[in-house]
């Protein structure tokens, strides 16, 4: 009697959909309170530094004479006190987790370059 109660359990288990998901093929939405990492659109940004004064691991720097906005994405602890303190909404919190790195780099936004790249691009055409 005992060995058929465990075949009974074993078959059961076989036949039954799976506990968790097949991950490369089936991926999981985040959801809608996730933090995944900073993103600026450059063009609105007004370098006016409260994200610079709000961020408590100071990994954003902002240099307002050259308009160059930087983050040290290993630093950045994705707190959102940033996103909160934008005065013209140019940063974002994205929902999705950042790639992993193997070096410590410093992302670096000007924006007179994607101006000048933009003006290229037009003439190009």
């Amino acid at each position: 009697m005992g060995s058929f109660g465990i075949f009974k359990m074993v078959t059961g288990w076989a036949l039954s959909k799976p506990a968790t998901r097949l991950y490369p093929f089936v991926k999981r939405e985040p959801y809608a309170g996730t933090r995944g990492s900073i993103e600026i659109d450059i063009q609105k940004c007004t370098f006016c530094t409260l994200c610079q004064k709000k961020c408590p691991t100071e990994a954003i720097l902002v240099k307002r004479q050259e308009k160059i906005w930087e983050i040290d994405r290993l630093r950045c602890i994705s707190c959102n006190a940033c996103v909160d303190a934008c005065p013209k909404n140019c940063l974002r919190m994205l929902t999705g987790y950042s790639p992993s790195v193997t070096a410590r780099t410093v992302d670096s936004f000007a924006q007179e370059q994607l101006k000048s790249a933009a003006e290229a691009s037009k003439t190009a055409q």
